[in-house]
């Protein structure tokens, strides 16, 4: 315990509050909260108390705390919220990456709103609904909700109707297609609908059609029917759980790889879908204490909060009255924290800690999986192929040309069995120009690869894209230019996926379904993929500068700028005149030119 430590415990005060650990750089690494700092604090640095070992690890990396005093209980909570959120300190119990949960907009402050996704919550008069975990699942709703309702999705109201309007999937409120109140009422129903409350739906959406019936719009009248018939099959597949109301259920489990809490949505006593939350640094707390921290940290950011929300087990009495009177503040109305005992309740708390289970499995099978394809394909290459160590750094080389033309090479890396692109190269073969050949391609890549470079750089194992023939090249150049002895090199023939070594006669064949023979198969693959890529890259640039040539004015800066400004001929063709314009070292005329050459082979194409 440090000097200034010592110091500062002697004039804590006896009031609610937040605590902020430092370590010796100034950097926070714990953030709680106290009914009485005085008490709370001083437990920390009293060496007779019996601390797990997170606590007596974050205490011996304090040099330094701070306080901020609040008026309450709840106040200290919600700052406490906002503290762990901004500073993500260490030894606090975090939702894993909360700051990218996504959530869904809905802009009620706009004369006709939006829907759509977004990562940031700001106080603009929209409502938000969230946060989810699974984004690919979020993206499907909203395409959902999009088929249901024609919503506008333009950011800007445009001055007539655009493509979305023709083929009905918007009302064109921009161009007075529908009144203002038909898209209000639409929007309530919209709302009602990522609420979860179908049922509401379906009234609204029975109102409306029978209203524009009897006014004689049935055009409208057979939109809100197909609506409702959409919504009504929708309804059909949530389950009724509980008699009424709104609640959230929560389950969770704990293994080997981590804590994970899963959340049960019941609104109107449907159940209308659920979340899972990971959880950081509760690896050493006790299950009502995660808890707790979780329901604190969930519910400070989510968008709905029910009246009763079902746990599977107690948490400490003080920390579950501070939470009802924050929640119910938060809400305004009374919400209450339950451990239901017994009946439909208890059994829908069941199967949310089932669900928590299930993931924990599930996701513990994903991670052996994931390390059978990569250490464990790593592991298993190196036995195959007679390695002193696994090759964890692997680099794969490729050539690709188009008879002899534009010929490139690609390098390719991948540590531990999966690729790391920052390390990837790609050369422009300066030596086979205009005549193809693969041997003498890969003899210069591998020489300004290998050659002058030190030892301790060199990968584990170099793959080379070919049989015998590119082997012995790039050997020639490792083991009598650069003078590499030691490091295996590699040929992995395309035909039979044949691995050619050094100095044997004999192929050696992986196993066909062997996690070696997919690692081998993904280097080469992403090597191909790489060569070509930029191979493409240099013949489309060639082709865009022989086409360009016949165009009066345009020389080779302008060449090069348009190029840089298009990416290729075919942005180039369909470019407006203004556009052309706009493109850096180009002016009118020279603009006039490019769009008139192209409009007169345009035409002459259509003859």
């Amino acid at each position: 315990m440090t000097e200034i430590v010592e110091e500062k415990l002697k004039l804590l005060p006896d009031k609610p509050g937040v605590y902020i650990m430092k370590n010796a750089e100034g950097r926070i690494i714990y953030v709680g909260k106290a009914i009485v700092l005085k008490n709370r604090v001083r437990q920390y640095f009293q060496s007779g108390k019996n601390h797990t070992p997170k606590v007596r690890a974050m205490v011996s990396h304090v040099a330094d705390f701070e306080i901020i005093m609040t008026a309450s209980e709840v106040e200290a909570l919600i700052l406490e919220c906002n503290l762990i959120k901004k500073h993500r300190p260490r030894y606090n119990i975090s939702l894993k990456d909360d700051k990218s949960y996504p959530y869904v907009k809905v802009t009620l402050q706009e004369e006709f709103p939006r829907v759509f996704i977004t990562r940031r919550i700001l106080k603009d008069g929209a409502r938000y609904f969230g946060p989810y975990t699974n984004a690919t699942a979020v993206h499907e709703s909203l395409k959902l909700l999009r088929r249901l309702f024609p919503l506008r999705t333009c950011k800007h109201l445009q001055d007539r109707p655009c493509l979305e309007y023709h083929i009905k999937r918007c009302l064109a409120p921009c161009a007075g297609k529908v009144e203002k109140g038909d898209y209000e009422s639409m929007i309530r129903a919209v709302l009602l609908f990522l609420e979860g409350r179908t049922d509401d739906v379906e009234k609204e959406l029975h109102f409306r059609m029978e209203q524009a019936a009897e006014n004689f719009n049935f055009e409208v009248a057979a939109r809100l029917r197909d609506q409702l018939l959409a919504v009504r099959k929708i309804a059909e597949k949530q389950n009724i759980v509980t008699g009424a109301g709104d609640q959230d259920a929560v389950g969770l489990a704990r293994s080997e790889i981590g804590v994970v809490v899963q959340i049960f949505f019941i609104r109107a006593g449907k159940m209308i879908g659920r979340e899972h939350f990971l959880l950081q640094g509760s690896e050493d707390e006790r299950d009502g204490a995660i808890l707790a921290a979780f329901l604190q940290q969930y519910y400070h950011r989510a968008t709905f909060i029910p009246r009763e929300i079902l746990l599977p087990m107690e948490i400490p009495a003080e920390e579950r009255a501070l939470l009802e009177a924050w929640l119910s503040a938060r809400k305004k109305a009374k919400v209450q924290l339950l451990i239901p005992q017994r009946g439909t309740k208890k059994d829908i708390v069941d199967m949310a800690v089932g669900n928590a289970e299930k993931y924990l499995h599930d996701e513990a099978a994903r991670i052996k999986q994931a390390n059978d394809q990569t250490l464990g394909a790593v592991e298993e290459l190196g036995r195959y192929l007679g390695l002193a160590k696994p090759p964890d750094r692997m680099e794969c080389f490729d050539i690709s040309h188009n008879q002899g033309s534009e010929t490139v090479a690609s390098m390719v890396v991948f540590e531990g069995g999966l690729p790391k692109k920052s390390d990837y190269r790609r050369f422009k073969i300066q030596s086979t120009e205009g005549k193809p050949d693969d041997f003498l391609s890969m003899r210069e890549v591998t020489t300004r690869r290998y050659v002058g470079l030190p030892e301790e750089e060199l990968p584990d194992l170099i793959v080379i894209d070919g049989g015998r023939g590119q082997l012995s090249s790039a050997l020639e150049i490792i083991r009598n230019v650069a003078g590499h002895r030691k490091v295996p090199v590699v040929g992995l023939a395309k035909q039979f996926e044949l691995v050619f070594t050094e100095g044997n006669p004999e192929p050696v064949v992986l196993p066909r379904h062997s996690q070696s023979l997919y690692l081998i198969q993904r280097i080469r693959d992403e090597a191909h993929r790489f060569a070509i890529t930029y191979h493409r890259k240099l013949r489309g640039k060639r082709n865009l500068v022989s086409v360009l040539d016949h165009i009066v004015g345009i020389g080779p800066k302008r060449r090069q700028a348009l190029w840089s400004h298009f990416g290729s001929i075919n942005k180039i063709k369909a470019a407006t005149l203004e556009e052309l314009v706009m493109a850096p070292g180009m002016n009118k005329p020279a603009a006039e030119a490019v769009y008139n050459f192209f409009a007169a082979q345009a035409e002459l194409r259509g003859k």
